[in-house]
């Protein structure tokens, strides 16, 4: 029994600070009920007796003056991507009599649902945008190319490009 109305008492000592910080104006009362158990409230009764409170036991909130810490707005990551040509190497020399190359690409993080690799062959739009980095293109007429590609999100807009790869396709001529 004192067991607990000393641990009654020592969580409520523990706790006027934060009421009395709550409000300037809150009194802490205590009295013992019909049982004898000490009974502590912000409300008065006759029998109650007023808990003086020491100044130096008020602990002031800082979310009191200074509200920043409260802004639980959730942040958006925005994911930085980076798309980049592997194959061919820049000023590199492509022989094939049929004109073939074959263009490989990554991307980082990782390239997820959603997204589209648009390539370009000497600054045009080459065929649509595909759900990867591989191509192979046919039919290349001799000479210097460059190729780059283009990191595309859901609605189209680009969100990443590579660096210029300047290549030759070299094809023997029938003459």
């Amino acid at each position: 029994m004192i067991k607990s109305l000393l641990l009654t008492l020592l969580v409520f000592t523990l706790a006027a600070p934060v009421f009395a910080s709550s409000s300037k104006t809150t009194k802490i009362y205590v009295w013992r009920n019909e049982q004898g158990v000490l009974v502590f409230s912000d409300s008065p009764r006759a029998d109650a007796k007023e808990v003086k409170l020491q100044p130096d036991n008020v602990i002031q909130s800082q979310t009191e003056y200074n509200t920043e810490v409260l802004d639980i707005t959730p942040t958006v990551a925005l994911e930085q991507y980076e798309i980049f040509i592997n194959t061919p190497k820049n000023n590199a020399t492509i022989r094939d009599n049929t004109g073939s190359i074959y263009i490989d690409g990554g991307i980082k993080p990782r390239f997820k649902s959603g997204l589209q690799v648009q390539l370009q062959l000497d600054g045009k739009p080459y065929n649509k945008p595909q759900a990867h980095s591989m191509f192979s293109l046919r039919n290349i007429d001799r000479g210097e190319h460059k190729i780059k590609m283009l990191l595309l999100d859901e609605k189209g807009k680009v969100i990443a490009s590579s660096e210029s790869v300047t290549f030759y396709m070299h094809r023997a001529s029938s003459q």
